[in-house]
């Protein structure tokens, strides 16, 4: 059992719920999902099994995305977030910028959770059950998602792997699947300035710019960004 997880329980676990909870960490199920939430960019985000535990990386990708608005646009903005999970990227832009937030998700199970998160942090956030942008119907001056981006023959953690939710997880062609597909139909939901952000894999930068080039031209700006580690983790796009 890696001492991160124990300490984690330590941390945020109530001291009469240790014990429950270290018997649960030993059947394998993630400190967080015991825990029932996690702090995301300041703001505690409900989790369980039916979404995607929010990393620290992505709260580097609200960050981001964050500086990017401010420098790009100087009103209001609407912004969609594809594959929104917990909801933890809405609700941290909702509450930090002047926006309105379309999040959407094809689990009904995900968005049940997010909807609950907004519920608690009292925002306001649109949100729709979708295949991507299957039951969009508008434009958008900001696109954001950190979308599933593991290749389905990828290793990852045991403890990942048994508890998240795969749809949540695991992308085909090797993990470019949903950039390729949000990327091709875009433009059909995008306003004439745009900024696309994403969370990408470490080894898929260059593969994610190609294929903006190839359906958004090469006349785009694209900036492939490292995370606290060094690796490429974020990719932004915009004219």
């Amino acid at each position: 059992m890696k001492k991160e997880y124990i300490d984690y329980l330590k941390k945020y676990l109530a001291k009469d719920k240790f014990d429950e909870g270290m018997i649960l960490l030993n059947k394998g199920i993630s400190p967080q999902y015991i825990v029932g939430n996690v702090d995301f960019y300041g703001n505690i985000i409900k989790v369980d099994n039916r979404v995607l535990i929010p990393r620290f990386e992505t709260e580097l990708l609200v960050e981001k995305t964050i500086g990017y608005i401010n420098k790009i646009f100087d009103s209001n903005i609407k912004i969609l977030d594809i594959g929104t999970g917990s909801g933890c990227i809405a609700i941290s832009l909702k509450k930090l910028i002047d926006c309105d937030v379309v999040a959407c998700d094809i689990s009904n199970d995900a968005l049940n959770v997010a909807k609950s998160n907004a519920l608690y942090h009292n925002v306001d956030i649109d949100f729709v059950n979708s295949d991507i942008f299957s039951n969009i119907n508008c434009r958008f001056d900001v696109i954001i998602s950190n979308p599933p981006y593991i290749g389905e023959n990828e290793k990852i953690d045991d403890i990942v792997k048994n508890n998240e939710p795969s749809i949540a997880l695991y992308a085909s062609n090797n993990g470019l699947y949903f950039y390729d597909k949000i990327l091709k139909e875009c433009s059909h939901y995008l306003n004439n300035r745009f900024l696309i952000c994403f969370e990408i894999g470490r080894l898929q930068g260059e593969s994610v710019r190609k294929i903006a080039n190839k359906y958004l031209g090469n006349d785009i700006m694209v900036s492939i960004e490292k995370d606290y580690s060094g690796n490429e983790r974020y990719l932004f796009i915009y004219n």
